[in-house]
């Protein structure tokens, strides 16, 4: 049996950091776990290539070669999902399709032969056994989250590694808490299911084996979700594969903002190497983490939680969100204000999208607010068609303050100045200096070379630089290489005020 597995190219979102990449001589920020995981719960027998085609061109020949087509998908690659499946099936091949753009609710279309939905470990055996009897149904699908102890490790040989910023694996599934906007509690469950030790360790042995020597980011849903066996079994696991090995990895991941309450927590984090942390911040009005349901992020000062983690020895990237109905006019600036004093640097503002399978939806759709038809809508009320939902702020407001609150902070003034409140904070664990690698050299000249020089702003930049050289010269790398995230974040605010912002978290 021939299998093509296909992973199609990303539209221009707050993750998709192509100018960036290509300035640091690679093609995409992370590879397409699921994708490689799904091949390696293939059977051994059969032959199997994959594309990722944010790193390569998808050739008709690849198409030809395959018995079946299988296709992984997340939201943010709708439009590249298309047009893949219509090439395809012009070839005349059977498509089978999964990933998380399917099970959140998008109907999928009628020329996709198969579709998977949900996790693929307990399905995977019966969809195996018909495509090998040519006898595959439309659906797939269980009910339930399968235990993922089952997993295997994906199967790393089917791409370039050097292609990609950062690997990526994953410990567990499933977050314990339930925001209103957000679907991973129906999609992956609120009891977080979790590997072993030592599975965990030997994902990473298998990415040390095969050379790979920088980042890797675990895409759990929430990393600290079971505090207690990450504590006492995994992360005591990680540090000391780490120190066997002289720390050859940087990690990063995912996580609620309550790890600022665990000093052993977050000590056992860094010592384990995890470097960088996305947090879920969304809005520091109060009134809207009470509607949103983010109740763990309430009676709490954020700026605080936020500069504790700093202080720790962690980046802090974060993601905010726009279109609450609590929202007033001043929210715009409070968010403004809010991403400024904390020095996040990579903040992900973003208008908020309505899932198919959150708590939100059943709730809006209770009240008649939902846009099923954004075309229609949108010839009466074009504000309202990059929308998925009718607002309480009037839409063009709305759209209007989304637009200011990108370009405020992606001006260079405002992203230098965060990059300036960050080191302030920041105090990172000296465990061992990285080797220096080509696309280090790379990054550096190119910072110099486009931030210094070519951009505007660039007074800013040697602002930047200077300042740390005298005030804080150990993290001068740091203010060389944040500027760099600068080059992608301006570019898509200012190219649209519409960009929609998804997050998989």
């Amino acid at each position: 049996m021939k299998v093509l597995l296909i992973y199609p190219e990303y539209e221009d979102t707050f993750w998709n950091l192509k100018k960036v990449l290509k300035v640091m001589g690679k093609k995409a920020a992370y590879p397409p776990l699921g994708l490689l995981t799904v091949a390696a719960m293939l059977p051994p027998g059969w032959e199997k290539k994959l594309i990722d085609m944010n790193c390569e061109n998808l050739r008709d020949e690849q198409i030809k070669w395959a018995d079946y087509v299988l296709i992984s998908s997340i939201v943010g690659q709708k439009q590249s999902t298309v047009k893949v499946v219509n090439r395809v099936k012009e070839i005349g091949r059977t498509v089978i399709a999964g990933g998380s753009l399917f099970t959140t609710g998008w109907e999928a279309p009628s020329n996709i032969d198969t579709v998977v939905l949900g996790e693929a470990e307990e399905i995977i055996p019966d969809l195996v056994k018909d495509m090998e009897n040519d006898s595959l149904k439309r659906i797939y699908s269980r009910e339930g989250f399968p235990a993922i102890k089952i997993t295997p490790i994906p199967e790393w040989d089917l791409i370039r590694l050097s292609y990609y910023n950062s690997i990526c694996i994953q410990l567990s599934r499933g977050c314990p808490y339930n925001c209103e906007f957000c679907d991973v509690a129906q999609l992956n469950g609120r009891v977080p299911r979790i590997k072993d030790a030592g599975q965990i360790i030997a994902e990473l042995d298998s990415i040390y084996d095969l050379g790979w020597r920088a980042g890797v980011f675990f895409v759990d849903d929430n990393l600290i979700g079971n505090k207690g066996f990450l504590k006492k079994e995994i992360l005591p696991a990680i540090i000391k594969w780490q120190k066997e090995r002289k720390h050859p990895f940087t990690l990063s991941t995912q996580v609620s903002i309550n790890l600022s309450d665990d000093l052993e927590l977050m000590e056992m984090m860094t010592d384990a190497g995890f470097a960088t942390v996305f947090v879920g911040i969304e809005t520091p009005d109060p009134d809207g983490l009470e509607e949103c349901g983010k109740y763990h992020n309430k009676n709490r000062n954020l700026l605080e939680s936020v500069k504790k983690i700093q202080n720790t020895g962690f980046e802090v990237n974060a993601g905010f969100i726009l279109g609450f109905d609590s929202d007033k006019e001043t929210v715009f600036q409070n968010q403004i204000d809010f991403i400024q004093k904390s020095g996040i640097v990579a903040a992900m503002v973003g208008l908020l999208n309505v899932s198919p399978k959150s708590r939100l939806h059943e709730r809006l759709k209770r009240s008649n607010r939902l846009i099923d038809n954004k075309e229609n809508v949108g010839g009466n009320s074009p504000e309202l068609s990059e929308l998925n939902f009718i607002p309480k702020m009037e839409a063009s407001t709305l759209i209007d303050g989304y637009g200011k609150v990108l370009k405020t902070i992606y001006s260079p003034g405002y992203y230098f100045a965060r990059i300036k409140t960050f080191l302030r904070e920041y105090r990172p664990k000296k465990i061992r200096q990285p080797k220096v690698r080509f696309y280090h050299i790379r990054g550096l000249f190119s910072s110099l070379w486009y931030l210094g020089i070519k951009e505007s702003g660039r007074h800013y930049y040697w602002n930047l630089i200077f300042w740390s050289l005298f005030k804080r010269p150990g993290l001068l790398p740091y203010a060389i290489g944040l500027p760099l995230g600068l080059l992608h974040f301006r570019t898509l605010a200012w190219a649209s005020q519409y960009n929609s912002y998804f997050r998989q978290s």
